[in-house]
This record gives C-alpha cells, sequence and structure tokens, in this order.
C-alpha cells in the first residue's frame, strides 16, 4: 500500500505532501489544477519515462518519494537480489531526482538503482489504468498467470504435476545429450578420467594421514632441539656419567640424613614419608625422559619421505579437493563418470526410452493444462463481460485468446516451457462489428480504464498488486454507468488501495479517503496544492462537481443525500 507521497518542483507543485490512506482514495479538482501531476509524479517514481520539462520553472531539480508498506515479504527476494536489505517492517522507500541536465537518480531503500531496477520493483506496487504505461495487463505475459489464479486450486495442482514432469524431462535430456555428444569429445573426456583416477589411487590416500604427517614433521624438524632438552633434563634429574651432584642424589642424600631422626617425632616422621614419595615419583619421571630421549630418531631421510609425501597431498588438494577427504570423493565422483560413460550405449538407450515415456506424460499433461484454462477461461470470458455490460459497454467483448503450440522443432522436440505449451492473451472489441484486438490496441483511455476496471473486479481476489490508479475512468460516462464505476471501485477498494482522478459524483462520493487538488497563486506564481476534506468541505466539494460554480440550497440538498446513500452502500459491502 502507498503510504505517503512526497512531490517537489514537479511542474506547478513546489511541494506536496500526501498521506493516503486504504481503501478508496479519490482526488478532484477543476480542470488544470494539476492532477494529472499528481499521476505523472507517481509514475515517475515507479519508473516511468520523465523528461526535464518536468521540473518547476526555476528550479534545477525535481524530486518524487514515495513510501510503501508490504506485509507479506513478496518481494524480499526480488530487493535482495538488487542487493537492498529489505526493512524488518516492511517498508519500501522509492525516490527519483530528475535535474535539468536530463539526469535521473533512483533510489530504493536509500540505495542507489538503475531506473530498470525501478521499473521493475514499481511494477509490483501500483498498477496505473489510464493514459500511463504501467499497466501489469497490457502485458501479454501476465495474462497466463491472471487466468491460472482465477481457477487456482484446479489449475495449480495440474501445474505442480506438469512441473516435476518436466523438471525430470529436462535432466533425462540433458544426460543424454551429454552422452550422446561427439565421440573425440567422449573419449577425450574418458581419458582425463583414467588418468585422474590413476593418479588418486596410486597416492594411496587415507583420511586423517595429512594431520599425522604434519605432526611427524614437525617432531623431526625439531629432533636434534628435543634430544638435547631430554639429555639435560636426564643429567640434572639423575646425573649419568658425570661427576656433578644430580637431583636424584640430593634427594638420597636428604633421605639418608632424615632417616636418622624420623623415628624421634611424627612431624619428621611425615617429612621423611613425603620426601621418600617424591623419590619413588622421580625415579619414574626420569625414566619416562629417559625413553622418550631414546625413541626420538634424527632421520634426515625420514624427513625428507614426509615433505614429499605431504607435497603430494598439496598437489592433489590443488587440483581436486580442500581435503583428503574430498580428493576422495572426486575420486569416486570420476569412477561412476568413466563407468557412464564406459557403458554409454546401454545408458543412452534406456535415456531414450525414458525420455520418450516422458515426454509422452508430459504433453498429456499439457493437454490437461490447456482444457483446464479454456474451461476456466469460457467463465472468465462471461463473468468480465457482465461487468463490461454493467459499465454501460453493451457491445463490448472480451476473449481469453489461448494458443496451444505442439509443433515440434528440427530435432523433433515440442517447446515446452514452466506453464505448458499455452500462450494467453486477453482480447477486446468495444463496439459491434469490430474485430477483437490485444488490450493494448485499444485507444480510448477511459476504455480501457473502463476494460481494466472490469477485470480488476472479477480478479480483485487474485491480483497481488496492492495499489491500483484509475486515471480517465470517468471519460466519456454518466449516469447509470458512472454509479456503476463507483460502486467497483469501491468493491476493488476492499481487497487493494485504490488512487482514482474523477470528475463525477458518482464516483467522489464512494471515497473512503478524498483529496482536493487546488491551484493557487501568491506573488505572481502559481502552485498547485492537495488537502485531505472531509465534512463540510467534502460535501461542498461533492456540490460543485454537481452545480459547478453555482451551488444553491438544492445542490447542497443533493450532494449529500449521494454522501449518505454511498455510505450505505459501503456498509452494506462491509456486511456481505
Amino acid at each position: 500500500m502507498l503510504l505517503h507521497l512526497d512531490i517537489h518542483n514537479v511542474a506547478l507543485i513546489d511541494r506536496v505532501n500526501i498521506e493516503l490512506g486504504e481503501g478508496l482514495n479519490i482526488l478532484t479538482g477543476e480542470t488544470g489544477a494539476g492532477k494529472s501531476i499528481i499521476i505523472d509524479s507517481i509514475n515517475s517514481v515507479l519508473g516511468g519515462r520523465v523528461s526535464k520539462d518536468l521540473i518547476r520553472t526555476g528550479k534545477d531539480r525535481a524530486l518524487v518519494e514515495a513510501v510503501f508498506k508490504l506485509e507479506d515479504g513478496r518481494l524480499d527476494h526480488l530487493l535482495r537480489s538488487f542487493g537492498i536489505e529489505p526493512e524488518e517492517d516492511g517498508t519500501i522507500l522509492l525516490s527519483r531526482e530528475v535535474t535539468t541536465s536530463g539526469r535521473s537518480t533512483c533510489r530504493v531503500n536509500g540505495k542507489l538503482v538503475t531506473v530498470s531496477m525501478l521499473r521493475e520493483i514499481g511494477e509490483k506496487l501500483i498498477d496505473i489504468h489510464g493514459q500511463h504505461d504501467n499497466q501489469s495487463l497490457l502485458k501479454t505475459e501476465n495474462h497466463l498467470e491472471l487466468l491460472d489464479s482465477f481457477d487456482a486450486d484446479k489449475i495449480s495442482r495440474l501445474k505442480e504435476e506438469y512441473g516435476s514432469l518436466l523438471n525430470e524431462y529436462r535432466t533425462v535430456r540433458n544426460k543424454l545429450r551429454e552422452l550422446s555428444g561427439d565421440t573425440g569429445e567422449r573419449e577425450r573426456r574418458m581419458d582425463l578420467l583414467r588418468f585422474q583416477v590413476e593418479e588418486i589411487k596410486k597416492s594411496n590416500l587415507k583420511i586423517g594421514e595429512e594431520e599425522e604427517l604434519k605432526k611427524q614433521r614437525q617432531l623431526l624438524s625439531n629432533a636434534g632441539k628435543i634430544i638435547d632438552v631430554l639429555s639435560n633434563a636426564y643429567e640434572m634429574l639423575y646425573g649419568e656419567g658425570t661427576e656433578s651432584f644430580s637431583v636424584t642424589d640430593a634427594i638420597g642424600s636428604t633421605l639418608s640424613a632424615l632417616g636418622t631422626i624420623s623415628g624421634l617425632d611424627e612431624g619428621y616422621s611425615r617429612i621423611y614419608e613425603k620426601i621418600e614419595t617424591l623419590s619413588y615419583q622421580l625415579e619414574d619421571v626420569v625414566e619416562e625422559i629417559r625413553k622418550e630421549r631414546d625413541k626420538v630418531d634424527f632421520s634426515p631421510e625420514l624427513l625428507e619421505q614426509v615433505d614429499e609425501r605431504l607435497d603430494l597431498i598439496f598437489r592433489l588438494k590443488r587440483k581436486y579437493g580442500n581435503s583428503i577427504e574430498e580428493v576422495i570423493n572426486y575420486c569416486k565422483k570420476c569412477e561412476d563418470e568413466l563407468k557412464e560413460l564406459m557403458d554409454s550405449t546401454e545408458i543412452t538407450e534406456k535415456l531414450r526410452s525414458r525420455l520418450d515415456a516422458l515426454e509422452k506424460d508430459l504433453y498429456e499433461a499439457a493437454l490437461k493444462l490447456n482444457q483446464s484454462r479454456i474451461n476456466a477461461s469460457k467463465v472468465l470470458e462471461s463473468l468480465i463481460g457482465k461487468e463490461l455490460e454493467e459499465l454501460e459497454m453493451k457491445n463490448a467483448r472480451f476473449k481469453v485468446n489461448i494458443e496451444f503450440n505442439d509443433e515440434k522443432d528440427a530435432s523433433g522436440q515440442r517447446k515446452y516451457t514452466a506453464n505448458g505449451l499455452d500462450k494467453v492473451e486477453f482480447l477486446f472489441s468495444a463496439n459491434a462489428g469490430e474485430p477483437l484486438k490485444p488490450l493494448s490496441k485499444i485507444a480510448s483511455g477511459g476504455e480501457m480504464a473502463r476494460v481494466m476496471l472490469a477485470i480488476k473486479t472479477i480478479l480483485a481476489d487474485v491480483d497481488r498488486i496492492p495499489t491500483l490508479i484509475f486515471d480517465e475512468i470517468d471519460s466519456g460516462i454518466s449516469g447509470k454507468a458512472a454509479n456503476k464505476v463507483g460502486e467497483k471501485l469501491s468493491y476493488i477498494s476492499r481487497k487493494h488501495q485504490v488512487i482514482c482522478v474523477t470528475h463525477l459524483t458518482q464516483i467522489a462520493c464512494m471515497a473512503d479517503n478524498h483529496f482536493l487538488i487546488e491551484k493557487t497563486s501568491r506573488q505572481g506564481n502559481t502552485y498547485t496544492m492537495v488537502k485531505r476534506i472531509t465534512g463540510v468541505q467534502r460535501r461542498d466539494e461533492i456540490a460543485r462537481l454537481l452545480g459547478g460554480i453555482n451551488i444553491s440550497p438544492i445542490t447542497i440538498q443533493h450532494a449529500e443525500e449521494m454522501l449518505k446513500n454511498a455510505e450505505k452502500f459501503k456498509k452494506l459491502q462491509i456486511s456481505v
């Protein structure tokens, strides 16, 4: 939903802030007051075409900012694909600045983006129906999705079944292409695989081996130092082969001396026992030091062998994986692929047989999708036809054209897409005797808006674009048709936020939020102002739309009656 619109220096607008609400937002005002400027500004911030002529005279730049709020996070993936982190509260800020030099600067949530990126995001936020080109229903690629959404329960199940078959079909087809490729290329691939398997297997790698080798290398590299340290420790503690007085000798002498007095007092006895225990422990430590010293093998040849082995592991990891485990796994994959290639003739025949079966099932699934779409299109055509009749377009025709393309290409394959073999396009004819044409060929802006209104009324529950703008929708209509247009807009606004520019009271009185566009002059300059009106102000604006400049008590009474009837209609809608 569009929450806030901020416009600076656009045409007659100096600065305008508009706080829009849920439901139906109506914009009214005198001809030339600047209603189209509001729509032009919205279109620009959605990535539409803009000109530097849009900038207010005497200013060097124009800026439009729009704040949206989405609850479902459905644009999060698109935003992240553009490097934009979505806000936790679902807020999206679009801004576009245009300078007199023609430069355009676009931002989304403060991050610079291209115009095409801004347009792609904007298309998911607002649909403009009228004289502008930001209309999702004019894009043929959207028609199939909308038709499928109309009968979502049945068609989504069929599409899921079809999609599963298509994924397997593509996988088998790609595998078959790999195996049925150039013979010379296959032989070269087999030679490479054989070499890689032999190289890895010949190395006889073992998981955990690298860590053990690194540990062994560390010991071998420091063997001299280890022997010196252990030997010195042994000499100092035991003193073998030297005339120096060792720790062992000192403790032995101490024990002998204490033994002469240990029986005289319990305290002396405890000291004697502790030193005796220490003597035993020291003997164990000395023996352990001796054994560890004697185990150290200072062998340059062994160190060289370890280095060579580590170098081999490094080279294999650089080519085949980041660890020995990955290298071994890579070898297994190569063996499997080599076996497949060696057995390719048998495998190819099996794959061709499977592909034929899948193609048959896939074609049947595409036919089911096509028939379901045909059934749904007939219902949709009928419902939209009734809507057009209510909108006083009694001779208008709406048709869902479905083309089923099951032709095969030169290789004998059909062009299966993610949506089957169907191409869907909405066609329209405004008058009896006129041929059906694509929606994009409708000439009249008002006519186009009413067609869109009819379609949106039927698809209100499935159309995911949150905000709809209708401009020129009242062109060429009055009376009963105007009443129906107002009711349809009110109905759609229960499911979407709707913004509508109008001159008709039948539409304006249905507003949930009413904005008056006025043009004023100050100090020789002209300004467009926008204000939200309620109560008496709104009644007077409805009366102005009814009676023009000369507003009589009867006109005021009529305006009040229309507003009351509109409120009754809206309350009835809510209760249904």
